[in-house]
Parts: C-alpha cells; sequence; structure tokens
C-alpha cells in the first residue's frame, strides 16, 4: 500500500526558505514519479514540480523555477523540496503525490493516484 508523508511546513516571513520532506512507502521499485503540488485559498490545486525517483529528471512549473529545489533520496525514499526566495503567494497547503510511471513528468493533478495529507505552508510577515 502505498503511503506518502509531507512534513515541514510552517510560517516564513517573505523572502525566507523552507524545506519539505515527502517521505514515500509501499514502492517495489524506483520506477516512480514524485510531484509537489500546491492549493492557495481559494484556487485550484496547482502542479509545482516533479521528479523521476528513478533518473532524477525534474520538470518545474514556471511559477517556482529558479526558487524552488527538487532533490531526491532513493535509499529513504524521500523527496525534498528547498524553497527560497518564498513570496506571499508561494502561501498554500502543499502536497506530495505520486504514480507508476516515470515517462510523462506531468504536473497535472489528474494524473497522479496517491496523495499525501499536506502540509501548510505560510509566507508572511
Amino acid at each position: 500500500q502505498v503511503q506518502l508523508v509531507e512534513s515541514g511546513g510552517g510560517l516564513v516571513q517573505p523572502g525566507g526558505s523552507l524545506t519539505l520532506s515527502c517521505a514515500a512507502s509501499g514502492f517495489s521499485s524506483d520506477v516512480y514519479a514524485v510531484a509537489w503540488f500546491r492549493q492557495a485559498p481559494g484556487k485550484e490545486r496547482e502542479g509545482a514540480v516533479c521528479i523521476s525517483m528513478t533518473d532524477g529528471v525534474t520538470n518545474y512549473a514556471q511559477a517556482v523555477k529558479g526558487r524552488f529545489t527538487i532533490s531526491r533520496d532513493n535509499a529513504k525514499n524521500t523527496v525534498y523540496l528547498q524553497m527560497n526566495s518564498l513570496k506571499r503567494d508561494d502561501t498554500g497547503v502543499y502536497y506530495c503525490a505520486a504514480k507508476m510511471s516515470t515517462l510523462h513528468l506531468s504536473l497535472s493533478s489528474s494524473d497522479y493516484p496517491y496523495w499525501g495529507q499536506g502540509t501548510q505552508v505560510t509566507v508572511s510577515s
């Protein structure tokens, strides 16, 4: 049974940094992809970035490119999201999601069947 558990959310000032973690379990191999999505109050969920656990290839949304960095530790089955230069618009619930295929590193939520419970990120002074 696949499980995803996020951690690391919190309150940070504009311009600050925060690192989120997503611990995955239940996968029988490294042939899967993990993505971070976020949902701001009153807005639709949007994809931020995804990574192939097989080879580390990534796909970033334009809104976070250059500020967010995704990485993986296959030994720990954990994906990290380093977020720098945070803006108030980055506020929201951050979810990690996973899918078994790495052929297309999608940022569409409908492509991901497995989801974590989410962690709140608040960027405010």
